[in-house]
């Protein structure tokens, strides 16, 4: 690749935009014949120009840029919005998209460069949305004025009123988003050629092929594809350009098409053409068979209208040899069951999960699910071999796979004054126990649980030798029960010994007399003998 020297002419002008760039962030009079939009276009089309007069010769036939120089040039065509130029920017563009960020903020840092190639393209499909960020951190005031409150925020400006944004963000996530709630809702092909375009630029897109373009079943077309937030929709008359875009399309007057970049990469929609049902039909194959979660896409994952969710916790190494089997599985689930996959090194991602099953140290493969239907959780608790990850997804299905409850190890309580409780003896010694019990619940992260278990400790001594109660302690934070269901911690909760389905709940606030009345309230219902209050 050859590289040319830049001419005096490309430096001035260089020098000139170095210049001129801070003067466009300040306000401009009503009297001046051109404001700082226009002059940023104007600057922006002098640079092409120049960018034309000293194209250098590559070695690569397509003669592309690097991808640097395209974002460079795409972050330039976002306009950095500032205290003195955010009002005006709102008010007189009827579309405006404005991303607030924060310059330490990692997830502003990844996503500015997918917007900035956002705005690229739309600027190539001549959108009439302006694309704008504002630095949230330096523009306090401006920032807040628009509604952001968190970083990174995009919100839409529709002549002056804002709606929250709703799609991806990926780059081409945001276009499509964009040109959707500008009234661009679908894309008309209308020959093979500018089919074979769209194709070099969607790998995600829906399809609709119509004899005429009106009529009920068009018109429900319409309504899906303004009421869908995420794909594309491509619409055409021509059998033949609809098979370029879905090659197994049947001979047909009427049909709609799902295409993906994966393995189950062609879905055809054989429903009746209702809008509701087009949109239920996107929402069950949008996803790959097995979806790998990641920051951008964790809000679109988690609002699934799937409940029954397996995900798979793994090395990349370890999740290559299990894939082919796990989307054959998914396969025989697909629209039941949805499979996803967590690089079990990203702890952003992996560990709120694992925590949820004592298992945030493992490095091994794990597979866990979620019925949220249910609020049930399940752990795969055997090797995961396809044969066995089946059944496990079959049992999920059917209702009959038991719930997964954590538990630490079991301790021992040999001559303990206070037992430690854990999820696996909760039955043994707090159910089946035919004495009456004090359990306190706590966590390690509780602020109030340590002077609470000082409390309980001098209960305990308080009420030695007293056969019919017994103090107990369990952390809520590794050990579960179906029968324990416990928001505040601490939390005191006695188990008569004629009724421990029912446990009365001590106040924690209250002192250590009233705490020793109240237990013997409760105890002189069960046995004669009590000790005195404290």
């Amino acid at each position: 690749m050859y590289k040319t020297k830049p001419t005096s002419r490309f430096l001035i002008v260089s020098l000139i935009l170095l210049f001129l760039l801070p003067l466009l962030t300040r306000s401009i009079s009503a009297d001046e014949d051109t404001d700082d939009l226009e002059d940023i276009q104007e600057l922006i089309a002098l640079d092409e120009q120049e960018e034309g007069i000293s194209q250098p010769t590559y070695e690569n036939k397509d003669d592309r840029k690097s991808e640097a120089e395209v974002l460079s040039k795409a972050q330039r065509i976002v306009l950095e919005l500032n205290n003195d130029n955010t009002k005006r920017s709102i008010e007189e563009n009827e579309y405006v998209l404005v991303l607030g960020y924060a310059p330490w903020c990692a997830r502003s840092a990844e996503l500015m460069p997918r917007f900035a190639e956002a705005a690229n393209v739309l600027k190539g499909m001549e959108s009439a949305i302006l694309m704008a960020k504002i630095d949230a951190e330096r523009y306090p005031k401006a920032a807040s004025n628009l509604g952001i409150k968190g970083y990174p925020t995009l919100l839409l400006f529709v002549n002056g009123s804002s709606q929250p944004y709703t799609g991806g963000f990926l780059s081409d996530e945001i276009v499509i988003w964009a040109r959707k709630k500008t009234s661009v809702p679908v894309i008309r092909l209308n020959s093979v050629n500018e089919a074979n375009e769209f194709l070099k630029k969607h790998s995600v897109f829906a399809v609709g092929l119509f004899d005429k373009f009106e009529g009920p079943d068009y018109e429900e077309f319409i309504k899906a594809a303004k009421a869908d937030n995420e794909i594309q929709f491509v619409e055409t008359s021509s059998a033949e350009i609809a098979k370029v875009l879905f090659p197994y399309i049947k001979p047909t007057k009427l049909f709609f098409g799902l295409v993906k970049s994966e393995p189950e990469q062609y879905t055809a929609f054989e429903d009746s053409f209702d809008g509701d049902r087009i949109l239920q039909f996107l929402e069950n194959n949008k996803f790959p068979l097995v979806t790998t979660l990641t920051e951008f896409n964790s809000a679109k994952v988690y609002s699934s209208h799937n409940k029954r969710q397996v995900f798979v916790f793994a090395d990349s190494d370890d999740f290559k040899k299990l894939l082919e089997p796990l989307q054959e599985i998914a396969r025989k689930f697909k629209s039941k069951i949805m499979f996803i996959y967590v690089d079990i090194r990203e702890e952003n991602l992996a560990k709120p999960f694992l925590t949820l099953f004592g298992l945030e140290e493992s490095d091994n493969t794990v597979i866990i699910a979620f019925d949220y239907n249910s609020s049930g959780k399940y752990l795969l608790e055997s090797d995961p071999a396809p044969r066995l990850i089946e059944n496990f997804c079959m049992q999920l299905l059917d209702g009959s796979l038991l719930p997964y409850y954590k538990s630490q190890p079991v301790p021992d309580n040999k001559n303990a004054s206070i037992l430690n409780v854990v999820g696996k003896t909760f039955d043994e010694l707090v159910l089946r126990s035919p004495e009456s019990m004090l359990l306190e619940v706590h966590t390690p992260w509780c602020i109030n649980c340590e002077t609470m278990s000082k409390q309980v400790e001098k209960l305990a001594k308080h009420f030695k030798g007293l056969e019919n109660l017994v103090f107990a302690r369990i952390d809520a934070s590794m050990n579960e029960h179906p029968q324990l269901q416990v928001e505040d911690y601490p939390t005191l909760l006695f188990y008569p010994a004629s009724d421990k389905s029912n446990p009365i709940n001590l106040p924690s606030k209250s002192s250590l007399k009233e705490l020793a009345a109240l237990i013997n309230i409760h105890l002189k219902s069960q046995e004669p003998l009590t000790k005195d209050e404290l």
